[in-house]
């Protein structure tokens, strides 16, 4: 039975939601277990890519071919994806889940710049350059009443300001690149990513000194006598984190199709209210009263921030004069319903189920 126009995008939303909350909190429990960040994120990796494969070996999905043609301008985009995880992975187990969030916050400010300057869009209105500012105010706010950063300074933030702006690039040059790539599949994206992720994550894993690190922690259980060499409990959020990991792959990208780029973002600022409220509720390394009321702060700037729309062009062009395709992001809406309805009649118009991204 096919779902409604209006189904799947509330089942788009509520999937990736869920998806993007759970394993922020799921990584950031797995590495209390398993403090290897780049390891914990490749075996998320190669999950995803068994998924894909073992689906497609039994004829359960299809998934586009590997053509190198794709490959290139994807490539860059998954060094930034790739580095854009490990800052993320860093910052979570350096700081706590608060840092990230915020921080990732920011990242409309940065691409709102990288938009007008180099995709084509107007400068944001003043009601978003107002939305903004309370988002930096709330960050401001933020960092004065964390102790982490009272006690140390500029170092406790190195990692989430590099991740601001890891995500900020991997933001903007994903949509300068993903219009121009026709992929037929919603495993194509998953599939690329996840296969030219891993290898600078291991690269980042051995740069980190993870692989030492695990051997001598492997060793001391053995020295021990511990019955196992790594924590059941850690294992199993590996477990988790790796069908969470998997999801929000394919989840994300549903979410794309159906709904435009700055309503994906305004969700995706909305979905970190719930991680801040399960991280309050099972976690004791959240902030204070005062960092939470500076955070939520940052969440309703965000709430109230408006993309800009496209300039008025004939076509956008990619890739050396390749016509982009399936442009259906200009503006937002707030609110669920107006979301939906928008991004439902937007579908309707164009009379296609194009992937973007």
């Amino acid at each position: 039975m096919r779902l409604s126009a209006n189904a799947e995008v509330i089942a788009s939303v509520v999937a990736y939601s869920f998806c993007s909350g759970s394993l922020v909190l799921v990584n950031k429990l797995c590495l209390h277990y398993l403090p290897y960040p780049s390891i914990v994120v490749t075996i998320q990796l190669w999950a995803a890519l068994l998924f894909i494969q073992l689906g497609n070996a039994f004829n359960l999905m299809d998934v586009d071919p590997i053509i190198m043609r794709f490959v290139k301008p994807y490539l860059l985009y998954t060094v930034a994806f790739s580095l854009g995880v490990y800052c993320n992975m860093k910052s979570l187990s350096l700081s706590n889940v608060e840092t990230v969030i915020v921080f990732r916050a920011l990242a409309p400010l940065l691409v709102s710049i990288f938009d007008a300057v180099f995709l084509g869009r107007e400068w944001p209105s003043l009601r978003s350059w107002g939305a903004l500012s309370v988002i930096a105010l709330g960050a401001l706010g933020y960092a004065m009443t964390d102790e982490q950063f009272q006690s140390q300074g500029l170092q406790a933030y190195f990692w989430p300001t590099l991740y601001l702006f890891v995500i900020s690039f991997e933001m903007a040059y994903g949509k300068k690149i993903i219009s121009g790539v026709d992929m037929k599949t919603l495993s194509g994206p998953v599939l690329y990513t996840n296969l030219l992720g891993w290898p600078p994550m291991l690269a980042f894993a051995a740069m980190g000194g993870e692989y030492e690190r695990l051997k001598n922690d492997v060793s001391a259980r053995v020295m021990n006598g511990e019955e196992h060499l790594f924590p059941p409990m850690g294992i199993l959020l590996l477990l988790v984190g790796c069908i969470v990991g998997t999801g929000i792959g394919y989840s994300g990208w549903f979410c794309r199709s159906k709904v435009s780029a700055a309503s994906y973002t305004l969700i995706g600022v909305i979905n970190k209210c719930l991680t801040v409220l399960v991280n309050l509720l099972i976690w004791d390394q959240h902030a204070s009263t005062d960092g939470i009321l500076s955070l939520s702060l940052c969440l309703v700037g965000g709430v109230f921030y408006k993309q800009a729309p496209m300039k008025k062009v004939d076509h956008d062009y990619v890739d050396g004069g390749t016509p982009s395709k399936g442009k259906a992001d200009d503006g937002i809406e707030l609110g669920m319903t107006p979301l939906i309805e928008s991004s439902v009649q937007s579908r309707s118009n164009r009379g296609t189920n194009h992937i973007g991204r």
